[in-house]
């Protein structure tokens, strides 16, 4: 009889990555989410079994005549999103029967103990990062297996890759110290920044929990680190013997940037991190250059589309910024790959206490990007309500006609998600970029798109 696993939130990107590694592994796997999402229904297509719950923990889908708790069977295993609330009554029915229950951070850190797991970290680019370490690992012959935080064309539109080899590449999440939980044999590290302010308090705390995450590599591991960050060399420049340093200013950087298929120098500095791990690992710089010559980016990382509104087909973006760096390096790529263009940027704010704690920041970027033209339009659209995640007085305090208001610039305006669609068929002339970015359901207007 098959060996089985129970993951509640199966449909974060996170979980449904390690739900992919069990089914592989010959796991019968079953999950639960509050809302469907093509993640879901894509681990349903390869064998999961998946309901979707409401927010008072009713199973939805009127067919199915038993109750999510009955599934819950002493021989299982739990992992859990850390976003469940403690409530949620499967988690509590788990604990009751002493079934072994580990948050997905938790379930992580057993497999890198098992791998020789090399893990990017840091406040930027740790998706795309993993992305191109993965791609190259697997050019190179090395059969890693991956879990990232998007998903890859190259690994059949998943966020999974099961390889045979020692090999596993991650994305360690600094949110609630999650990568604390991993042991890495080699660590890349992209930057450092204030974010997660609703649990870190300040940038020192961060800095402390990241110092903590680096101490966690061997005697004969590597830290390969951002040169150009100031927060990563002012912390690891005296503190680490064994660390590789990467820079924009390497020599390597001119033939990358010929090279490269995604845009920015943000991109080009994960590009650099990613040589760096090769050349470590003694892969041949002819097939680590062509490599990632050849990535073509991720979901929603500059995902590029040809999507028809109203009359107009258009260039859509898809991106996932929604920290003020992201959207000032994306949007500064955005007008440098296209220069002559119309460009559109429809923002989303991803959770009322990100954007409460970053407000200023936000202001300085959105200010920035409008006087040095690299949108001729921003729209600022609703905050992405975070489920669990919230703090009720703050969502009190801030709100994106706020943002709109202190940005006080032409060119910028507060539109409501539900009248995007409309306000584009009506005012797009058929020249435009659209670019639809942020880490909420933003991305869904592209499935509206037709």
């Amino acid at each position: 009889m098959k060996k089985s696993i129970y993951f509640i939130g199966i449909g974060g990107i996170g979980v449904s990555a390690l739900a992919r590694y069990y089914l592989e592994n010959g796991y019968q796997v079953f999950g639960s989410d509050l809302t469907a999402s093509e993640i879901t229904d894509s681990l349903q297509k390869i064998g999961a079994e998946v309901f979707i719950i409401n927010s008072k923990f009713k199973i939805q889908n009127s067919k199915l005549k038993f109750n999510i708790q009955n599934l819950i069977k002493k021989d299982q295993f739990v992992i859990y999103s850390p976003a469940v609330p403690k409530n949620h009554p499967d988690l509590k029915l788990a604990k009751k029967l002493k079934i072994k229950c580990q948050s997905y951070p938790q379930a992580l850190g057993e497999l890198t103990k098992k791998y020789f797991t090399i893990a990017v970290a840091g406040t930027h680019g740790k998706s795309t990062t993993t992305s191109m370490l993965g791609l190259l690992l697997t050019k190179a012959g090395f059969d890693p297996t991956v879990i990232v935080g998007t998903k890859l064309k190259e690994f059949g539109d998943s966020n999974c890759r099961v390889g045979k080899s020692k090999y596993l590449v991650i994305e360690a999440d600094e949110h609630f110290a999650s990568f604390l939980n991993y042991w890495p044999k080699i660590i890349v590290l992209t930057t450092i920044e204030a974010d997660h302010l609703d649990y870190y308090k300040n940038l020192r705390n961060i800095i402390n929990s990241f110092k903590k995450f680096v101490s966690h590599l061997p005697k004969d591991g590597i830290l390969i680190a951002n040169k150009d960050d100031k927060n990563i060399y002012n912390t690891f420049s005296t503190a680490v013997k064994n660390v590789l340093w990467y820079s924009l200013k390497d020599r390597e950087s001119e033939r990358l940037r010929k090279n490269l298929r995604v845009p920015g120098e943000h991109n080009l500095s994960n590009a650099l991190a990613v040589l760096k791990v090769a050349q470590f690992l003694k892969i041949p710089a002819k097939i680590a250059f062509k490599a990632l010559s050849e990535y073509r980016g991720a979901w929603r990382r500059f995902e590029e589309k040809i999507l028809k509104i109203g009359n107009w087909k258009l260039k859509i973006i898809a991106d996932y910024a929604h920290h003020p760096t992201e959207v000032e390096v994306t949007l500064k790529a955005a007008r440098e790959k296209y220069p002559n263009k119309k460009i559109w940027c429809l923002f989303q704010p991803h959770q009322y206490q990100r954007t409460f704690y970053l407000f200023k920041d936000f202001i300085r970027v959105f200010k920035e990007i409008l006087e040095k033209k690299w949108v001729d339009k921003l729209f600022i659209t609703d905050i992405y309500d975070v489920p669990g995640r919230e703090n009720e007085e703050i969502k009190k305090k801030v709100n994106s006609q706020k943002l709109v208001k202190n940005v006080n610039r032409e060119g910028i305006m507060y539109l409501p998600k539900n009248e995007i669609l409309n306000y584009l068929k009506k005012n797009i002339s058929g020249k435009e970029i659209i670019i639809i970015m942020g880490a909420g359901d933003i991305y869904s207007l592209t499935k509206i798109i037709k």
